[in-house]
Formats: structure tokens, sequence, C-alpha cells
């Protein structure tokens, strides 16, 4: 799920799954972070969700995907689409 707070010149994207699914780390990477696993890893939050945000400029469009333990791949179907195996985010 992705939840977002624009800001004048920016967006705040906040990148949000459920706390065990999948079981163990996950981290966001994508175009904003030149494909960087660990850069940007989910944190549990009080509500039992864990996410991390990610301020991004405005208006532009990025590529993303999930990378969890295991080296297992995964995409975000809340994503605005999808370009072959990335899902596709635009602010």
């Amino acid at each position: 799920m992705l939840e977002r707070q624009r800001r004048r010149k920016a967006t705040d994207v906040t990148f949000v799954l459920p706390a065990d699914a999948p079981p163990g780390p996950v981290s966001v990477v994508g175009s904003f972070n030149d494909w960087t696993p660990g850069a940007h890893v989910l944190e549990a939050r009080p509500d039992g969700m864990r996410a991390v945000t990610v301020a991004l400029p405005a208006k532009s469009t990025h590529a993303f995907r999930y990378l969890a333990a295991g080296d297992y791949w995964f995409d975000d179907e809340a994503a605005d689409g999808h370009d072959g195996v990335n899902s596709r985010l635009e602010t």
C-alpha cells in the first residue's frame, strides 16, 4: 500500500506492508535509491504494519520493487502501474 503526503516541491511516499507478510526484513528499492538493497528498510508501526517514508520530487515517475529476505523480490499491487517486472509510482 502507498500513502502520500504532497508538499510544495516534493511528495512524501510511505511504503506500507503487513508486519508478517512476507516474514523477515523488507526494503523498498527503486530508481529513487539507485536500486540499493537496505537503503530504505520498512520498520514496525504502532498500527501493526511496517513502513518507510521516502521524499520524492513532485511530478516525477519512479520504478520500484520490494526485496525481502531470501532474495525474494515482489511488486506492490497498489502501485500506479507496472512496467515489466517493476511497480510504477507517480508523484
